[in-house]
């Protein structure tokens, strides 16, 4: 008999060694959601830790995460934790021992409570959140204004209630995170219903967003440590400019009709094939809202029309955070409008050394957009966000105005 359940014993603890060894297997060969083809940011590091180091601090990289209170620039102390609805009813950032939650109360009594479970945005400017709900995401109603120092209305969301039922659908995770697990995908009536995994996400835009999947590349550099050219890797410098411009036009053309998810785009593939034709009205540039389409924007400017090879990244070096560097920013500018020739700027008032250190601020000012507005708590009309437009241009107003702070 001891002999029988000794044996037993043994056949259980061999059948619990090769259930374990194949979960270990499987969550090796499926460490990245995306599949096994993706070796996951921090494969990155061990070869490219200063760009790894310094690309975390974009606000690409900062896009989306996890909504956690220290990520989350709005208060959760009183009173600043509070929004009042025109209806009565208030809502109430709260700090919980189960999280964090948007709580809504009419007359001190609970009405709905819904978990901050992601952050959307990288806190420059504005956050918001989303909170998962039975295989869904939903937006909350309350957003945080940077500039303003206060919760406010999310945009679009209705002034006089809270509404908790805006859901997000995978292709706002499109442009706001790398990968985001998605558990089924059903028809209900004409309507496309997606059910998510709950905070399956890579969050922010990754390395392999842009650069294609890596897993190859990094298996055959660790096997072959002496070779510098990069293998097995989508080479961004050999691309076409205008696969370069797809690239960033991804996100940053607005939101068109997808007929094929943003999730599956590689580096050199064309952006028509991801996006249905648009046979509307042409848009004139003062129609462009100066939020989400600045791939319009900037390839409406001169400067690109009569260039050869402009794209974003002539101006933009991904890699780092270069926020307000507008000397920086000038200085590539001087590489086509030199000092010493006619293309350089007419205000004569000032010298040439002080006018090359910000040309930012005359030719791409800061400008009110009309989609994203935002509501703080007491306002009866919602503060626009303001973007740098991408169409470089003169403006004669803002002009004005940077001068004349110069001069003071």
């Amino acid at each position: 008999m001891n002999k029988r359940l000794l044996c037993i014993s043994l056949l259980i603890i061999s059948c619990i060694i090769i259930f374990s060894q194949c979960i270990n297997k499987r969550s090796k060969e499926e460490k990245d959601l995306r599949g096994k083809q993706f070796a996951g940011a921090a494969a990155c590091i061990s070869c490219h830790k200063n760009i790894y180091d310094n690309y975390v601090t974009t606000g690409h990289y900062k896009t989306s995460g996890p909504a956690s209170q220290a990520a989350i620039k709005g208060s959760f102390v009183s009173p600043h934790n509070v929004f009042s609805y025109s209806n009565g009813t208030k809502v109430i950032m709260e700090a919980r021992d189960s999280g964090l939650f948007q709580v809504a109360l009419s007359d001190s009594t609970l009405e709905e409570l819904h978990r901050f479970n992601i952050s959307i945005g990288s806190g420059r400017k504005a956050q918001t959140f989303l909170s998962w709900q039975n295989g869904k995401y939903f937006q909350l109603p309350l957003s945080y204004f940077i500039s303003a120092h206060s919760w406010a209305n999310s945009p679009g969301f209705p002034p006089s209630y809270p509404k908790f039922d805006r859901m997000i659908p995978s292709t706002c995770f499109g442009c706001h995170s790398s990968a985001v697990g998605i558990k089924r995908v059903n028809m209900e009536g004409l309507q496309l219903s997606e059910e998510f995994e709950k905070n399956q996400l890579v969050y922010g835009i990754d390395c392999e967003r842009c650069h294609g999947p890596a897993a190859e590349h990094v298996a055959f550099h660790k096997d072959h440590p002496q070779e510098k050219n990069a293998m097995h890797i989508t080479k961004i410098g050999s691309l076409k400019n205008q696969q370069k411009l797809d690239m960033c036009a991804l996100c940053h053309s607005g939101l068109g009709t997808p007929q094929k998810p943003a999730f599956d785009f590689k580096p050199g593939d064309h952006l028509s094939d991801y996006f249905f034709p648009d046979f509307t009205r042409p848009e004139k540039t003062a129609e462009i809202d100066v939020h989400g389409k600045q791939y319009q924007l900037f390839t409406a400017s001169k400067c690109f029309i009569k260039s050869e090879g402009m794209n974003c990244s002539s101006c933009h070096n991904p890699h780092n955070n270069e926020r307000e560097q507008f000397q920086a920013f000038s200085q590539r500018c001087m590489n086509c409008h030199k000092t010493e020739d006619h293309t350089f700027c007419k205000m004569t008032a000032l010298p040439a050394a002080t006018l090359s250190k910000n040309c930012i601020d005359c030719h791409m000012p800061a400008l009110p957009s009309r989609s994203i507005t935002m509501l703080t708590n007491g306002q009866t009309s919602p503060t626009p966000d303001s973007m740098r437009t991408h169409l470089i241009a003169i403006y004669r107003e803002e002009t004005k105005q940077f001068m004349a702070a110069l001069k003071e």
